[in-house]
């Protein structure tokens, strides 16, 4: 079986309940190409297809998609560049489909805020099952608040922007994702592993440690203000209780 081969299950294609939703596949492989629009379409998705990286853009530039699926290794642009122009203008859901299965590679296009990752050879309904969750993740994103106040604190989580008493606090953005997690888990302590498998979304092999660091940085940047209780030996905690 080649590098770019879909498993395939008897019975043909896995149908999901979906809402016309709008998938753009870039992929230059045509019998793959054509394989997974045939799926998609038999699973009710509206699917554009593109075949290299500048086709890819033009076609992103044109409409709206609620999903892209993007190959790696494209001709003109590959897609971990394709990727990055679109992160700067769009937080669209992406899943890379690639063949380049190493750890590298991987943590590359994860950095690059994909939403998942899945290498060739793949089971075509393990792909339908994915696309399905990360939609059913963007559609909860999408109702989330846009803000969250916390005492004289208040985090724009669109701008990635942070004030208390309306002077603005320069925060990394992985120093802002690690407090807005804290607070929308208000009162629950969250260890350092479940703060790196929510921002990392990887497997993390470095020091787990970089989340004390992360959370000393914080501190000190926000001033006087101690917002982020320390549990010792278990993680951090941002109190329900509006304590002065």
């Amino acid at each position: 079986m080649s590098d770019g081969a879909i498993l395939l299950q008897e019975g043909g294609g896995v149908k999901e309940h979906t809402d016309k939703k709008k998938i753009l596949i870039v992929e230059d492989d045509q019998q793959i190409q054509e394989l997974l629009h045939d799926f998609l379409i038999e699973a009710g998705y509206e699917v554009v297809t593109a075949s290299d990286g500048v086709e890819a853009l033009s076609e992103f530039e044109k409409e709206p998609f609620d999903l892209i699926l993007l190959d790696v290794m494209l001709p003109k642009i590959d897609g971990f560049a394709v990727c990055e122009v679109i992160r700067q203008k769009s937080d669209v859901a992406i899943v890379m489909l690639t063949a380049l299965d190493d750890e590298a590679h991987q943590i590359r296009g994860l950095d690059l805020q994909v939403d998942d990752y899945l290498t060739k050879p793949f089971s075509m309904p393990i792909l339908i099952r994915k696309i399905a969750a990360v939609l059913r993740r963007q559609n909860r994103r999408e109702e989330a608040p846009k803000t969250l106040i916390y005492r004289e604190m208040v985090l724009d989580l669109d701008a990635y922007k942070v004030t208390i008493n309306q002077e603005c606090v320069e925060l990394t953005p992985r120093e802002f994702e690690i407090l807005r997690e804290l607070l929308l888990h208000q009162g629950r302590i969250l260890t350092r592993e479940n703060l790196l498998a929510s921002l990392w979304k990887y497997e993390f092999f470095g020091d787990e440690r970089i989340i004390d660091t992360h959370i000393k940085n914080i501190r000190k940047k926000l001033g006087g203000a101690d917002y982020i209780e320390t549990i010792r030996g278990v993680g951090y905690r941002i109190d329900k209780e509006d304590k002065k």
